[in-house]
């Protein structure tokens, strides 16, 4: 079983400061009225779990597709945008201390840049990191992590067999 949290959700949301995760929150809660503000701050903590596992395991993930929804992405922009802010995230804040580039590609089209087989392993390689920073996946996360969701839903997986996933070789 995947070790206990080591980062709290209110370590993620201090990484932004309360002014910008409120801003963040909010500008994506006006866009998708309808969708509970607990969802889109699910979103955000999932976009900022993605943002601390690429930059303290660079040497691991770094140039790797992490499969996020459309939306994780999308605040990911939104973050890029405010460039000073965006800038001591990664800088000064994020573990990893450097800046974290973005590339938007969508994961079909990714499938078919390596292989299918270097698609699924790569997307395979991030789970046990992110259990082991965050513990194990919920049913919250699982709308905001195609690989995971996929796995869960279509493999039948549990979270607990999820959580338990070794690393594969870095090839």
């Amino acid at each position: 079983m995947a070790s206990e949290r080591t980062v709290s959700v209110d370590a993620l949301k201090s990484l932004l400061g309360r002014t910008l995760h409120t801003e963040v929150v909010r500008h994506f809660h006006d866009l998708k009225p309808d969708a509970p503000r607990t969802f889109v701050e699910r979103q955000v903590t999932e976009c900022l779990r993605y943002l601390h596992l690429v930059s303290r395991h660079r040497d691991r993930l770094g140039g790797l597709f992490l499969p996020v929804e459309q939306e994780i992405d999308e605040i990911w922009h939104y973050l890029i945008l405010q460039t000073r802010e965006y800038r001591i995230l990664c800088e000064e804040r994020l573990p990893g201390r450097c800046f974290i580039e973005h590339r938007s590609i969508a994961y079909e089209e990714y499938q078919q840049k390596p292989g299918r087989e270097q698609a699924v392993e790569e997307a395979l390689r991030w789970i046990p990191l992110y259990c082991q920073e965050f513990g194990p996946f919920d049913e919250g996360a699982l709308p905001h992590w195609t690989i995971v969701r996929f796995l869960h839903e279509q493999m039948g997986l549990s979270l607990t067999e999820i959580a338990d996933l070794k690393p594969a070789p870095v090839v």
